[in-house]
């Protein structure tokens, strides 16, 4: 099977501070795209991956990220939003692709069970992702910081990366998006608006989006367990 993924790390990172976009900080002494890159050139599952980059970080991401790891084997430029850069790293697929990934950058401690089980049913059913069931409980508040009510929290879910899908799926669901002017918060948003399936897998509390500076210090201790080499 030809399974290959799209890593968007086209994000600035600005809730992070500073002038390097956060898939390239350090998280102990590794840019944090560096551990996510490793889990899926280990798990021995993916054929081919397409890392898209902020533009005016093209030459430099091409440099150091090109064939390291082997199976990254095109970096490209994003577009304006999440959704643009998905649309580019999957034009610049092959067309006998069967299964597509696509995971955040900043999300370095996904596992390689998530990995092996969102293209186990992706490719029975059309598409799959990650998520985690809601614990907390949630409450609507106003713009005033009043809240409304308590939010009914049985079947919500917390989405995160890998999703995986069919590459014609993808593809419907990017053409259908495209025609209508829709926008969706990730892939899987896509794939509803065309009125298809979205199986859910589990995902892990420790397969966290590295957003802000205090990410890093849980990510650090999260290195120590997952990485201790490093």
């Amino acid at each position: 099977m030809n399974v290959c993924v799209i890593i968007p790390a086209g994000g600035q990172g600005t809730r992070m501070g500073g002038t390097v976009p956060k898939q390239f900080q350090s998280l102990r002494g590794k840019p944090i795209l560096y551990y996510t890159l490793r889990t899926f050139q280990e798990s021995g599952l993916i054929s081919s991956l397409v890392l898209v980059v902020p533009e005016k970080e093209l030459d430099n991401a091409r440099s150091d990220w090109l064939d390291h790891p082997k199976i990254v084997k095109q970096v490209i430029a994003g577009g304006q939003t999440r959704q643009d850069s998905v649309l580019n790293g999957y034009q610049a697929l092959s067309a006998d692709t069967d299964i597509v990934l696509v995971h955040d950058g900043v999300r370095p401690f996904l596992s390689k069970e998530m990995i092996r089980e969102t293209i186990n049913v992706a490719g029975k059913y059309g598409a799959a992702i990650t998520a985690i069931p809601v614990h907390d409980t949630l409450k609507r508040v106003d713009d005033r910081g009043i809240v409304q009510c308590t939010v009914e929290r049985d079947g919500l879910w917390r989405v995160q990366t890998p999703q995986a899908f069919c590459y014609d799926l993808l593809g419907e669901a990017f053409l259908k998006a495209k025609a209508d002017a829709f926008y969706g918060t990730d892939e899987a948003a896509l794939i509803e608006y065309l009125g298809q399936e979205v199986r859910v897998v589990d995902g892990s509390e420790w397969n966290l989006k590295i957003t802000r500076p205090k990410d890093l210090v849980l990510g650090a201790s999260i290195v120590e367990k997952l990485f201790p080499e490093v």
